[in-house]
């Protein structure tokens, strides 16, 4: 290959690159073309790129980057996935597609998380993390938690605030009731009393 096509193609790979910060290698040897045609038709739909590339044109490609160091030491050929909305996305979609029968030469090789290089073995760990979207739902709860417990406190105060309020003015409607009759009843007995002492 003359330097001016190596020159092309590393460009062309890093304008690819560009602004990807996590990825993860794969070894696809032994997969069929219709096979890996269809990985990434798969692949593409959960928003996750995979590129084929020599090892020497990656490292030239991700000089200088946080990548970089997925591509230490590694050897062989291999295939570079990148996407998803995070690298625990990124990593369960790996780890599940490596468990499929009919992809077993489908197998997680390495990659990089934040400029750290991961190791195989380190992505089915990642790959156990909560995603982003879980991270920021159990986030929520937490932050939603003691609203919740605060407004269920005022409204069982509230309530029994309201409970009492009503039984005291029912109860104070039947002492001005009994007020009322008491009051009734009064000049009647002063009436009925008024000719015995005229008598």
């Amino acid at each position: 290959m003359s330097k001016f096509v190596k020159d092309h193609l590393t460009d062309q790979l890093k304008r690819e690159l560009d602004g990807v910060q996590d990825m993860l290698l794969v070894s696809v040897v032994g997969l069929t073309a219709n096979r890996t045609a269809a990985l990434r038709k798969s692949l593409r739909q959960k928003n996750i790129k995979l590129m084929v590339v020599k090892n020497s044109l990656a490292r030239r490609a991700t000089e200088g980057t946080q990548l970089a160091p997925a591509f230490e030491g590694s050897q062989g050929t291999l295939a570079m996935v990148w996407g998803a909305s995070d690298i625990v996305s990124l990593a369960k979609e790996v780890i599940r597609l490596a468990g499929e029968k009919d992809l077993a030469a489908f197998l997680p090789r390495g990659g990089v998380m934040s400029g750290a290089a991961l190791k195989a073995d380190e992505i089915e760990k990642v790959s156990k993390w909560p995603t982003r979207e879980e991270q920021l739902s159990l986030l929520l709860g937490q932050i939603l938690s003691p609203g919740a417990k605060l407004a269920s406190q005022l409204t069982s105060v509230g309530g029994a605030l309201a409970s009492q309020i009503k039984q005291h003015s029912e109860g104070g409607d039947a002492e001005a009731a009994e007020a009322s009759a008491s009051d009734a009843a009064e000049p009647e007995a002063s009436a009925a009393a008024a000719p015995e002492t005229a008598g």
